[in-house]
């Protein structure tokens, strides 16, 4: 199956980014390219690192940027200090996170995503580590009741958690068909009427198994750091949690004293380390959920540095 990937918000990304055609620029995402692409053929003396945990992203990324100044990295884009060191670059002016899981990884059954296809339990978009057929027959209710309703926001976590615990009681749960009918019957019936009642649990253990809100903390701090003043942040995202996290952190780089209030002079000497680009999150036109629906929950935030 062909890596393809719908690039969201493109135009408002390459915008956001500011482009200096000698600048450095990581894509911490590229997926199939398509953000990528757009960065690197902007470029002149610059260069582009690509960034991806998923070993088939990064072979469609490096066919889809071959002949333009651009390298792609098999990695943690949380790693982007250590591997704009070993290249001996000390300084990135800009980076992009396109966050959550891509079309193709979504649509390519065997990589187990999806709730709409019977597949093996898995969700590593690394292709390493714990798979989601370890979450499920391995955590106890207690930590999957908790993953379920703190990563999916699911208000039926602790049924769902007891009937996975019961079912796997009698053998291993294997497949994604098996936990979407363990889900279903957890839920009331008027619940599986309105909408699906799976995305929020498959949502939930799929960031379990890849680490993504601890990543993307970390990657929050590192790309700040790496980044010269005047450099940009531009981040999308898909769902609350992430965003909360990106606005949270945002928020925090662009503040400046915190002395209480009734101090008749500032003590602290904080002065903000960023400036807001967008105060409020860009979202996709009704014209491009059209045509790519799975854009309708991305927001876009962007941060340009002021110092260190």
């Amino acid at each position: 199956m062909e890596f393809s990937h719908t690039p969201v918000l493109l135009q408002e990304c390459i915008d956001g980014l500011n482009i200096d055609p000698g600048g450095i620029y990581a894509d911490g995402t590229a997926g199939g390219g398509g953000h990528s692409y757009e960065i690197a053929r902007r470029l002149k003396t610059g260069l582009l690192i690509a960034i991806d945990r998923d070993p088939d992203a990064v072979s469609a990324a490096t066919e889809r940027l071959k002949g333009l100044p651009a390298i792609v990295v098999n990695s943690n884009f949380s790693e982007i200090k250590s591997i704009l060191s070993e290249r001996n670059i000390e300084r990135a002016d800009g980076m992009l996170l396109d966050l959550g899981v891509s079309s193709w990884q979504l649509d390519n059954r065997e990589r187990g995503f999806s709730y709409h296809d019977d597949a093996p339990l898995d969700m590593r978009m690394s292709k390493q580590g714990i798979s989601a057929r370890d979450v499920v027959n391995g955590y106890s209710y207690e930590d999957l009741a908790r993953i379920i309703f703190e990563y999916g926001e699911e208000r039926y976590a602790k049924n769902i958690a007891s009937n996975i615990v019961k079912l796997r009681g009698s053998k291993p749960l294997e497949s994604t068909a098996e936990l979407a009918e363990i889900i279903k019957m957890s839920v009331p019936q008027r619940v599986r009427r309105d909408k699906n009642p799976c995305r929020k649990t498959f949502q939930a253990i799929r960031i379990e198994v890849n680490n993504e809100l601890g990543s993307l903390s970390d990657g929050l701090d590192n790309a700040f750091d790496v980044l010269r003043p005047g450099g940009r942040l531009v981040i999308i995202t898909f769902h609350s949690l992430e965003d909360r996290l990106v606005k949270q952190r945002f928020q925090s780089l662009c503040q400046g004293c915190t002395c209480p209030p009734e101090f008749p002079v500032c003590v602290c000497g904080k002065t903000p380390r960023a400036r807001f680009i967008t105060k409020k999150p860009i979202e996709p036109s009704e014209e491009e959920i059209k045509i790519n629906p799975r854009a309708r929950s991305a927001k876009l935030r962007i941060l340009e540095k002021i110092k260190d």
